[in-house]
This record gives C-alpha cells, sequence and structure tokens, in this order.
C-alpha cells in the first residue's frame, strides 16, 4: 500500500481489500471489548478546513480506540490560515506528528502535504474526492451483500467528491457503476474516462436507467459545503434528482441505500426512503471509524 491515502485512484484492489477485512476485524474487536492499540503512542494531527461531524468524532475515537491521540487544528489554529505555505506547515507538522488527516478544499493541498511532508497524510475530504468515506461505503455494502463482483452501484446527483470517488471505488471492485447527474454537473471527466476504459460504467441524465437492478442507490446533498450560494439554483437543476419510490421500484428488489450525510430530506431522498433504509444509512456512518481506523493502522503501524 502506498505511504499516504490521497485518493482511491492510488490504491489497487488488494490495497482496498486489505483495508476492509482490517476494518471488519477492528470492528469485531471493538464490538467484543478486546483493546487494539496499535498505534500506542502516536498522535495524529487533523487539519479542519472544512467543518465536519463524521470526520472530526471518527478519527478522534478511533486513534484513542488504537491507544494513540489526536490534535483538532482548524484553520484558525495555524498560520496556514494566514497564509504561510502549506510546503512549510508539512514540514514544520512532521517534526511533531506521527500523521496528518486534512479536511479542505483544494486536492492540490493534500497532494502538497504529502510531497513535502515526511509522515502519512490521509485526506479526510477535498472538493475532488472523499476516499475515507467510501472505504466506509464499500465496508457498509460488503457486510450486507457478503461481495462485490457483478453487483451493481447507482449514483444519483450532483457530480461531485462523492460520485468521484464511489465511481473509482465500485469500478476497482468489480462492480458495474451508473451515475444519473444533470448534464452540467457530471463527475470528473478523466475520472469518467478511467472507468469507462476499466470496467462497466454509464453516466446519463435518466435516472431510473442509472437505477435499473441497481444493488445499492446513493445520493449525497444537491449543494455541498462552500456551494451555498448556489443553493437556489441547483434547487431548480436537481429537481427529480431524488431516491424516491419510482427509483426504488425500478432497483433490484433488495437494494439498499446509501448517503454520506447530513441528508436534507424531500430534496435529494424522501423521508420515506429515508427512514426504510435508516438502518444501512447508520451503519454505513459508524463505519467511518472502522474502515477509517483500518487506514490508520495500515500508515501509521509500521513504526
Amino acid at each position: 500500500m502506498a505511504k499516504h491515502l490521497l485518493k482511491l485512484m492510488d490504491l489497487s484492489k488488494g490495497d482496498i481489500t486489505d483495508i476492509l477485512n482490517l476494518a471488519d476485524q477492528l470492528k469485531y474487536e471493538k464490538k467484543h471489548g478486546i483493546e487494539h492499540h496499535y498505534l500506542k503512542g502516536q498522535t495524529l494531527g487533523m487539519i479542519f478546513q472544512k467543518s465536519s461531524t463524521r470526520t472530526r468524532v471518527s478519527f478522534e475515537v478511533g486513534m484513542y480506540d488504537l491507544g494513540g491521540s489526536a490534535l483538532f487544528l482548524s484553520s484558525r489554529d495555524l498560520q496556514i490560515g494566514r497564509g504561510e505555505p502549506v510546503e512549510d506547515t508539512a514540514r514544520v507538522l512532521s517534526g511533531y506528528l506521527d500523521g496528518i488527516m486534512i479536511r479542505t478544499f483544494e486536492q492540490a493541498e493534500v497532494e502538497a502535504l504529502a510531497e513535502y511532508g515526511s509522515i502519512p497524510i490521509i485526506n479526510g475530504l477535498t472538493d475532488y474526492c472523499h476516499p475515507c468515506q467510501v472505504l466506509a461505503d464499500l465496508m457498509t455494502f460488503r457486510e450486507i451483500k457478503g461481495n462485490f463482483e457483478g453487483k451493481k452501484m447507482c449514483y444519483i446527483g450532483d457530480g461531485n467528491n462523492m460520485a468521484n470517488s464511489l465511481i473509482v471505488g465500485g469500478i476497482k471492485m468489480g462492480m458495474k457503476v451508473a451515475v444519473a447527474c444533470p448534464s452540467a454537473y457530471q463527475p470528473d471527466a478523466e475520472i469518467m474516462k478511467w472507468a469507462s476504459e476499466n470496467g462497466d460504467f454509464l453516466c446519463t441524465e435518466n435516472i431510473l436507467e442509472a437505477a435499473k437492478d441497481a444493488d445499492v442507490i446513493y445520493t449525497d446533498v444537491w449543494a455541498s459545503m462552500g456551494q451555498e450560494e448556489e443553493k437556489a439554483e441547483r434547487e431548480k437543476v436537481f429537481t427529480g434528482y431524488q431516491i424516491n419510490d419510482d427509483v426504488m421500484a425500478v432497483a433490484a428488489p433488495d437494494a439498499m441505500v446509501q448517503h454520506c450525510l447530513p441528508a436534507h430530506r424531500e430534496e435529494e431522498i424522501t423521508a420515506k426512503v429515508f427512514e426504510e433504509h435508516a438502518d444501512e444509512i447508520f451503519a454505513e456512518a459508524e463505519n467511518r471509524l472502522h474502515a477509517q481506523k483500518a487506514v490508520l493502522v495500515k500508515l501509521m503501524g509500521n513504526k
């Protein structure tokens, strides 16, 4: 496995499988009260330039479970928020910490931390991708469905960081992947090109075509963090891009529903469908903890 987790494209199918297998083990150990202090005495720095509920709590609890500690660093706490170059921040923090998780806007910032730092860097979210979330999504799908090969994943909504990472994760694990997005809001063009060349991939504006026979249907909010000024326009564009009874009727009879949260009921998903699949959605949220602990151990556990 690579030294860092910057994006899922950097991981092989074997790497992802190893992470999921370790995540399953760590989840079992936590549920049964088995101590697993694999990162005893280590410290993870957590840089947040975007606010968070699940990312902050899951990484902080995860480091505690692993016998280490986590240090919350907002952009207000760091000189990076006042113009210090990221390459300088990377080299300074590498002298203090054992790893860094960053949740920010630009993918280039994460890549620069990895280039100039000397410790593992974990992408906790950028506008380009969300690898930690999708590892938890894959973990949840495998828990419930057993395997990936030949299964179909459908994503409905904005072709954002979630769409980008779901496409990569699904194709790498042998799934068919279909996304339904408005034409002006499609996923990254290079990712779609790669998906078309490496797997069974469809991008369409037709929601029911994308959802047909899907084993799992994903969605995300229509306006992500940083897009608040576009909310009114996006509500017009994305009307109809919703997981509802019509969509579930064309999916596989036992189709799962997943949402990375927070959810805006009656926008990207109806309250009815959300509550019918709440167990799956909140299992997905919990699995952020276990999947990220596996990443932490894989990257920082060889000290």
